[in-house]
């Protein structure tokens, strides 16, 4: 049975009252198998990009590179993925989220398959920024997704299962990209972790549609996915050009909070394998078994992020006060990353690490029903979530190299951990202070609320 063709978008309730109250219906369940695809997609994406970490030992013992040049290595991933968020999301939002996940995908399986013989520093730069163009589209096209197919009231719950693919992503991969290293070495690693982009790209392609067009939908499900979205578009609305979008003060409170949760996230997918290694003295395999606990918390923490948020919405809390207590709450438990200076065992020193990585993402499952909260049609979500996601990957590219200077200067990871502490707390002021009333732009707003 085909999928009922859109009328008009169902009358929604303004969009800081309650959205959903009581129990759920009985719909489908069409909208969570698109979202286990998505899932793992994620999932993939970071495996690919995660595995130089993992690897990146033995790298250097191959090519002796200094600390300072592997933080270059590792940031350089994020100069053309924090360039291409932008065209991403625009891409995305021109021509869906089918295609642009498709070709991206495909790219980045490609490109992280073709490190397998990179023969110096020099190529290792070139394909990790070839690699980051590639995976640019992947997160705003996935808030574009997630935008289409959840009502509001399971919006958060959703951005945590796909947002979760990076730490399950980066989780699989040290145990995984460790046994194959230490099995037949670091460059099929990278062969093996490319060929399932590649594979997950042609799956994608075969079974998404977007809710109009999917033929597994059944009505009941499409008219409780479009019920619990906003109204249909008003003139002003789509009248809200891409350059508009930096009128308005919530865009840039956007922009820098989610900088401040990368900046953390980010030492977990960079430097967080160095550091258990060196500070601990750990042996490849051991590190791929202990090294998995902040992963394994940090999936845990999404989920949990993406419930509490999803439920305080259908219980009939404001939704700008509901995406503020699990932002603001998430980043104050982050800043606990400090604590691991002063672990005197390996064990303490997971235990701070694990609990600041579940409370990142705790507050990253918010982050990303945002775009969807804020946009005007949902022509803007890609924009708006490429928007965000270009601020937070430029945390990308600092978190990495300043972390691995302060690594550096005084050959400990005791600056550096303070100094993401530290970033954690202004990123939970950004998100109290700055962060205005969490609903769709209006051109009319953004008089009032223009940031110069």
């Amino acid at each position: 049975m085909t999928s009922t063709q859109p009328g008009t978008r169902p009358s929604a309730a303004a969009p800081d009252t309650p959205h959903t109250t009581g129990p759920r219906p009985r719909t489908g369940r069409v909208r969570f198998a698109v979202l286990g695809l998505l899932f793992a997609g994620i999932t993939i994406n970071y495996i690919d990009r995660a595995t130089l970490s993992v690897a990146l030992p033995h790298i250097s013992e191959d090519f002796h590179i200094s600390s300072t040049m592997s933080g270059l290595i590792m940031s350089a991933f994020f100069w053309t993925y924090a360039f291409g968020q932008m065209p991403g999301g625009w891409l995305a939002d021109r021509v869906g989220p089918r295609v642009s996940l498709f070709f991206a995908s495909l790219w980045w399986g490609v490109a992280t398959a073709l490190m397998s013989i990179a023969r110096g520093t020099g190529m290792l730069v070139a394909l990790r920024m070839v690699l980051g163009l590639g995976e640019a589209p992947s997160f705003p096209a996935s808030a574009k997704v997630v935008a289409k197919w959840f009502p509001k009231g399971e919006r958060s719950f959703a951005s945590a299962t796909f947002n979760n693919g990076n730490a399950v992503g980066g989780a699989l991969s040290i145990p995984l990209v460790a046994l194959v290293v230490a099995g037949v070495g670091w460059r099929a690693a990278f062969l093996v972790a490319g060929g399932l982009g590649v594979l997950w790209a042609f799956g994608w392609w075969l079974y998404y549609r977007d809710p109009e067009r999917h033929k597994q939908l059944k009505k009941p499900e499409f008219d409780y996915i479009k019920a619990g979205q906003d109204a249909g578009e008003a003139p002003e609305q789509t009248a809200i050009r891409w350059r508009d979008l930096f009128r308005f003060r919530v865009m840039w409170a956007m922009m820098l909070g989610f900088f401040c949760v990368n900046f953390v996230a980010y030492f977990f997918i960079t430097w967080f394998p160095s550091y258990l290694v060196e500070t601990y003295h750990l042996s490849t395999l051991k590190f791929g078994f202990l090294g998995m606990v902040p992963g394994l918390a940090s999936m845990v923490g999404g989920w949990c992020g993406g419930l509490v948020s999803d439920w305080l919405v259908r219980r009939g809390t404001p939704i700008t006060k509901a995406r503020k207590i699990c932002l603001v709450g998430g980043l104050l438990g982050t800043s606990v990353i400090a604590l691991a200076v002063i672990s005197p065992s390996v064990g303490m020193a997971l235990t701070a690490l694990s609990a600041s990585y579940f409370c990142s993402t705790f507050a990253a499952a918010s982050v990303w029903s945002l775009p969807g909260d804020v946009a005007p049609t949902p022509g803007h979500v890609g924009s708006i979530a490429g928007i965000q996601n270009t601020a937070g990957n430029i945390a990308g590219i600092a978190s990495p190299l300043l972390l691995g200077v302060l690594m550096g200067s005084n050959g400990s990871f005791t600056v550096p951990l303070m100094t993401a502490g530290c970033v954690a707390l202004i990123g939970a002021a950004t998100y109290a202070f700055l962060l205005p009333k969490v609903q769709p732009l209006r051109l009319d707003e953004s008089r009032s609320r223009t940031v110069a």
